[in-house]
């Protein structure tokens, strides 16, 4: 029996596949560029963490996004 996927709120299977569609397609030089747009944006911090904290992480967004 295959097991159900559980997507976060607004997400299917769908937008999952058009995602890694559009990364895996994706030239070295317009994913460094795309990194780099990142790393301009005003509002935004990138942080590296612990794997094992993602999903405390991620429940702490979920929060934020439901409050």
């Amino acid at each position: 029996m295959k097991k159900q996927q559980k997507f976060p709120k607004g997400w299917n299977e769908q937008r999952v596949r058009e995602v890694i569609a559009h990364y895996e397609s994706q030239s070295e030089d317009e994913e460094f560029a795309e990194i780099e747009d990142a790393l301009q944006e005003k509002n935004m911090t990138l942080m590296a963490i612990p794997t094992e904290l993602v999903p405390k992480v991620q429940a702490l967004l979920d929060r934020k996004d439901s409050a």
